[in-house]
């Protein structure tokens, strides 16, 4: 089981290093998702982020897409997006991801895995937002 302390980290290299762990048959957990960073203007990713909640089906808005607000299902939802999803082997490895908001009890003083060339250093610019700060904007209430 590989615990990621996602605080800091770049959402895309995050997800993609949790999926490749995934396909090969880890069990992963993310914690500290609202600490996750999306690089880019703030603005503009909250207003891309917007646009894609408003898209939802003609015949019926109620049925979706459905798409995620809070932090740990952002975080979630680009993981999956990293995966097979539509293939057994890309669910079955879906299944085995937990993502969380803050440190659980269970979490606290285990050892956390290091994700290389994904933390905040390496984006090099300080145009960025937080999940957290994200998904507030987009109307999520969360601890």
């Amino acid at each position: 089981m590989m615990i990621v302390d996602g605080k800091d980290l770049v959402l895309g290299r995050l997800a993609s290093f949790a999926a490749k762990r995934l396909l090969e048959g880890e069990k992963v957990t993310i914690l500290n998702a609202e600490h996750v960073i999306v690089s880019g203007r703030g603005d503009t990713t909250v207003d891309s982020y917007r646009a894609w909640l408003g898209t939802r089906n003609v015949a019926n808005p109620r049925r979706g897409p459905i798409h995620p607000k809070r932090p740990e299902d952002i975080v979630r939802r680009a993981v999956r997006g990293m995966l097979p999803y539509s293939k057994a082997h890309g669910i079955e490895a879906f299944r085995r991801l937990r993502v969380y908001v803050s440190v659980p009890e269970e979490f606290s003083g285990k050892e956390m895995a290091q994700v290389p060339k994904a933390g905040l250093q390496s984006l090099g610019t300080r145009r960025y937002i937080r999940v957290g700060d994200l998904s507030k904007q987009l109307g999520a209430r969360f601890k």
